[in-house]
């Protein structure tokens, strides 16, 4: 997933928009690793040594990896596990409404 993730903060680095990770190894030195190593450019966090079982999972009631959410610009999930095309046209479509609604001027 890393390089569609890359392409669309690229394609979307003048838009008002964030991509977020949550990285779930429990060795944060191979997390660092792996992160410098694919270029993860976008804030991602470490779930600490638990790993999958870490706080931000934990709080977020996540279950599987990856799960994906997608978060409108007041702060709701509107679309969940979408990849590749279909998380393309889910953002481009909230992107579209909060420019409709004078949200992202």
């Amino acid at each position: 997933m890393i390089p569609h993730e890359r392409s669309l903060v690229e394609r979307l680095k003048d838009k008002p928009f964030a991509l977020l990770g949550v990285n779930s190894d429990a060795d944060k030195v191979y997390y660092e690793s792996e992160k410098a190593q694919n270029g993860v450019s976008w804030r991602s966090f470490w779930n600490g040594p638990k790993g999958t079982q870490g706080p931000i999972s934990g709080k977020w009631n996540v279950r599987g990896w990856p799960t994906i959410y997608v978060v409108d610009h007041k702060g709701v999930i509107r679309f969940m596990n979408v990849r590749g095309e279909a998380m393309d046209t889910a953002v481009d479509q909230l992107l579209a409404e909060m420019t409709a609604d004078g949200a992202g001027k």
